[in-house]
C-alpha cells in the first residue's frame, strides 16, 4: 500500500480562522492528500501548576496561546470538501463529558459521510485538566470509559452506560456514525497504552517519533497483540509530523522531518518501510499565512509524487 499523506489545518493565532481553515481544506483535497487534521491544545499558562512539559527542558511552545477548537475546524473543513477523511491528532478525550463527545464525534461523522478518525489520547497537561475541571489522576480510567461510552452510543439504540462519570438508562442516542462506528486512534508511549491500543482501537498515532522508535514499537505491538488473540495487521499506523522545511539540507544530526525536501522525503520513505501507514505532515507553524503553507504542501505532495511514495 502506498504511504498516504496528511495535512494539518491551520488552528493557531497566527491565521484568520474566519478564511484559512476552509481554504486550506480545500487546496488539500485539490492536491490529493488523504486527510486534514486538528490539534487540541487549549491554554498556554503563565503559572503553570508545575513545571511539567511534553518535553522536559522546553518551555510552553508560544502557538499555546491561541488554538481554535479541533470540533469546530474539523467541521469547517467537512463543509468544504468531499473526499479527505478528517483526523484528530489527538483530542484529550478526558477533558470532555465522554456521551457529549461521543455524540459530537457521531454527529461529524454522520455529517461528514463517514470520513471522521477519531485520535484519541490522555494529554500530559495538569493546567488542562484543572481549566477543564477533570481529574488528571484518574485520566486513564477516564480515557476506557470514553471509549466504552462511543462504543454504547455510536452502537444500536437502546443504548445504556453505567460507569464512574457517565450513567444513562435505556435510550436513543442519535445521530449514528455513517457506518457502524468511527475509526479509533489512539496515542500510545508506554505499555499499558500499547495494551489499551491492541484490545481497543483500530490504530496507533505518535507524535514525534523517528522511524526507528516506529519500528522498535511496532515489535512490542505485535508481542502485545498476539497476547490477546489479535492481528497486527488490523493496527495502523499513522505519525504526526511536526514538519520544518530549509533552503538547504540540514548538516549533521537532524530531528525528522526537519530539513530540505528531499531530506524530508527521505524520511517518508524511511516511515513507509518502518510499516507507517500514513504521515500527517503539520507545517503550521513554520508558515506565516495560509499562501505559505499551501505552497509548502503542495511543493511537499509533489516531491513525494516524484518519489513514487
Amino acid at each position: 500500500m502506498a504511504l498516504r499523506l496528511g495535512l494539518g489545518l491551520p488552528q493557531t493565532g497566527t491565521y484568520d480562522l474566519a478564511t484559512d481553515v476552509t481554504q486550506v481544506a480545500r487546496a488539500a483535497e485539490g492536491m490529493g492528500y488523504d486527510s486534514v487534521w486538528v490539534l487540541e491544545r487549549i491554554m498556554r499558562p503563565e503559572q503553570p501548576v508545575d513545571d511539567m512539559y511534553l518535553i522536559p527542558g522546553l518551555e510552553w511552545s508560544a502557538y499555546f496561546r491561541s488554538v481554535a477548537d479541533p470540533l469546530v475546524t474539523l467541521s469547517m473543513a467537512a463543509a468544504v470538501t468531499e473526499r479527505v477523511r478528517l483526523g484528530s491528532a489527538v483530542l484529550v478525550g478526558p477533558l470532555r463529558p465522554p456521551f457529549l463527545l461521543a455524540r459530537a464525534l457521531g454527529s461529524l461523522d454522520a455529517a461528514s459521510g463517514g470520513r471522521l478518525v477519531a485520535g484519541l489520547g490522555t494529554g500530559w497537561s495538569r493546567d488542562e485538566y484543572a481549566a477543564a475541571g477533570a481529574d488528571y489522576a484518574s485520566r486513564g480510567a477516564a480515557l476506557d470509559e470514553l471509549l466504552d461510552v462511543c462504543a454504547e452510543v455510536w452502537g444500536a439504540d437502546p443504548a445504556s452506560y453505567e460507569g464512574r462519570r457517565t450513567r444513562f438508562t435505556p435510550s436513543a442516542v442519535g445521530p449514528k456514525p455513517a457506518a457502524s462506528r468511527v475509526p479509533v486512534l489512539l496515542a500510545a508511549g508506554n505499555d499499558r497504552a500499547l495494551r489499551r491500543l491492541v484490545r481497543r482501537a483500530d490504530g496507533w498515532l505518535p507524535s514525534l517519533v523517528s522511524n526507528e522508535q516506529v519500528a522498535a514499537t511496532h515489535a512490542r505491538i505485535r508481542e502485545l497483540a498476539g497476547e490477546v488473540g489479535r492481528d497486527p495487521a488490523e493496527l495502523s499506523t499513522t505519525v504526526r509530523a511536526f514538519v520544518r522545511v530549509t533552503d538547504r539540507p540540514v548538516e549533521g544530526r537532524r530531528s525528522p522531518y526537519q530539513g530540505s525536501v528531499e531530506q524530508i522525503v527521505e524520511d517518508l520513505a524511511g516511515a513507509a518501510r518502518a510499516g507507517v501507514s500514513e504521515v500527517l505532515l503539520d507545517n503550521q507553524l513554520e508558515c506565516r499565512d495560509a499562501r505559505e503553507l499551501i505552497d509548502s504542501a503542495k511543493e511537499l505532495r509533489e516531491a513525494v509524487t516524484e518519489a513514487g511514495l
